[in-house]
């Protein structure tokens, strides 16, 4: 049986080093990201496959899943790492820019979480994982709009650990 990975909002940080310990332990890596240029010479550069999604789209990334799932197999481990910053005081902030800053972090984690747990839970097997930051749980001034993505996806984290999602 062939062990699947997915990694969403993938980068040279935190997702490439998780994309790194994957593949040594057997596992056929997805990355995913909206800048393919970016993407493609770290997938090249581990031996994963790169697609394009954006994270903030519920349908790109139901057809995400479709896709590696029918090309290498339900995906095992999925970790969800994009988030969105827009940053300025509340009289400044744009709503509809902290709206998509919204759809990306918190829909967008909440669509992954779905898709995953679909695949997992009738198998019994399988782990969600998302990056988190200090905003999760500590929101700093000028950064509303990233601190309740971030607080929202720790939420829904707590959430899945009971399968009470």
């Amino acid at each position: 049986m062939n062990k699947v990975a997915l990694i969403i909002g993938a980068g040279p940080g935190i997702s490439l080093s998780f994309a790194k310990e994957l593949v040594s332990a057997g596992y056929t890596v997805a990355l995913a990201s909206r800048d393919m240029e970016k993407l493609k010479p770290l997938a090249l550069s581990i031996g994963a496959q790169a697609f394009k999604v954006d994270a903030s789209s519920i349908d790109d990334i139901q057809k995400l899943f479709y896709f590696v799932e029918n090309a290498w197999g339900e995906p095992e481990v999925v970790l969800f790492n994009p988030s969105a910053r827009v940053k300025g005081d509340i009289l400044s902030l744009n709503p509809n820019k902290v709206s998509e800053a919204l759809h990306t972090t918190a829909m967008g984690a909440f669509a992954t979480a779905q898709e995953a747990a679909k695949r997992m839970i009738p198998r019994n097997h399988g782990a969600i994982f998302f990056t988190g930051a200090t905003a999760s749980i500590k929101g700093f001034a000028g950064s509303s709009g990233f601190a309740m993505g971030k607080f929202a996806a720790r939420g829904l984290a707590q959430c899945l650990a009971g399968f009470g999602a």
